[in-house]
């Protein structure tokens, strides 16, 4: 393999700095913008490749001491960007929604908003998942080589951060190959998932600590306490299972949700608003009690259960359950043309006909809320193309000291005059 010298440019979507050699691409992991570095190619017959950071050779002024001991190359691969300072991470976040809108959805000067970050960038994780290996517990490596052995961890909230810390320190129950730790800092409590077939519990668990198996189908079986734990968010508690979604950082989710909000307002009051995808009801259920009625369609059995519980005594609540792309072309079966839909998909963005159902509704505003600046860039564009405006973009550091990053969206819809 060849080791050249480059200057790098520009930081990527997935957490590596980019440069340009012989109009090849590299990517770089662990190097900054601005950078002169020694990197290690490996021979490509492609336009790209990842190189091998070797040396740095003169560094950024942004470049810091990374926090954890097990961060850098052949390591963790739960971070990508503890060697950055936190304000160039955010200017990072910012850039690269800015740049995917851009190149993927070719939106000409989009109006993307700083990323809005955390005061406390650390301690944010209500929700892990670590290997068992015969040295302990684990993260996947930084280079997908296997499972790399952890005593400590930063990201983790502070309790299941505690809970971590028992676990590791004594033997797990024969057939636990992955265990699953979620807790609310807030409310203190959390629950363990060993995924697997064993049926005993860990000897000294912290208290309010809850223990739950679940099979390589999904199924669960609890084994001690309650089959979920409470977390405060938005005025309100939600119940967490083991097979449920919700949020990873429930500080900045409560942020979100206040973006999401400001967004959708003001709020006459008899509005019909639509949630899609909307999980276990995070933000339909928080904006139905300003609306005269709000749908919220789910198609996950867990998430949808969540929504029901969640809903109890929200007398204007319909809950669907269904696809978002089998319910929205035929939205004249569940209820009148909504004022507002909200879509926070998975990472991999709508189906075309749920974004194509919302053009021909002329559904006035769109709130989209996205994990992935890629496949939103692209579901804009789509949206774009059907007659919708796009005013605003709003990254939110959901993810401190990794390249991922959250993305509101909001879009409003101009009928073309006659």
């Amino acid at each position: 393999m060849e080791i050249i010298e480059v200057v790098t440019e520009q930081m990527a979507y997935g957490g590596a700095a980019l440069a340009r050699h012989e109009g090849l691409v590299l990517f770089v992991p662990f190097a900054l913008p601005g950078e002169r570095v020694r990197v290690r190619v490996p021979p490509t017959t492609k336009r790209w490749v990842e190189a091998e950071l070797v040396e740095v050779l003169e560094a950024s002024p942004e470049r810091i001491v990374p926090l954890c001991p097990h961060f850098g190359p052949g390591k963790c691969g739960g971070c990508q960007w503890q060697h950055a300072s936190y304000e160039a991470q955010l200017r990072y976040k910012s850039e690269i929604v800015r740049e995917q809108l851009e190149r993927i959805g070719k939106i000409q000067e989009p109006s993307v908003r700083p990323c809005l970050g955390m005061a406390e960038p650390w301690r944010y994780r209500n929700h892990v998942q670590l290997r068992v290996i015969p040295e302990g517990l684990g993260f996947v490596r930084e280079d997908q080589r296997g499972i790399y052995p952890i005593d400590v961890c930063f990201i983790m909230n502070e309790a299941i951060y505690e809970l971590f810390q028992e676990v590791k320190k004594q033997p797990l129950p024969q057939g636990v190959a992955r265990v699953v730790l979620r807790g609310s800092a807030r409310t203190g409590e959390r629950l363990l998932i060993l995924e697997g077939t064993a049926t005993t519990v860990p000897a000294a668990l912290p208290q309010g600590t809850a223990v739950a198996r679940r099979d390589r189908k999904g199924r669960v079986q609890l084994i001690s306490g309650k089959p979920e734990y409470q977390e405060a968010l938005g005025g309100r508690h939600w119940r967490v299972g083991a097979n449920s979604f919700f949020q990873v950082n429930t500080e900045q989710a409560e942020r979100l949700l206040g973006i999401v909000r400001d967004l959708a307002g003001p709020f006459r009051g008899d509005e019909v608003l639509l949630d899609s995808y909307a999980g276990s009801g995070l933000f339909g259920l928080s904006l139905a009690r300003e609306v005269g009625q709000t749908f919220l369609v789910e198609s996950h059995p867990a998430a949808v259960a969540d929504a029901r519980r969640h809903a109890v005594g929200q007398a204007n609540v319909t809950i669907i359950e269904a696809t978002s792309e089998g319910a929205l072309p035929n939205w004249q079966r569940y209820g009148p043309r909504p004022d507002l839909a909200l879509l926070d998909p998975p990472r991999a963005g709508c189906k075309e006909p749920v974004l194509h159902a919302l053009g021909k509704l002329q559904v006035p505003t769109i709130i989209y809320i996205s994990c992935d600046p890629a496949t939103q860039a692209r579901d804009l564009r789509i949206l774009l193309d059907q007659g919708y405006t796009l005013d605003i973009v709003q990254p939110v550091d959901l993810f401190p000291q990794t390249y991922h990053v959250e993305s509101v969206a909001r879009l409003h819809f101009f009928p073309s005059p006659v």
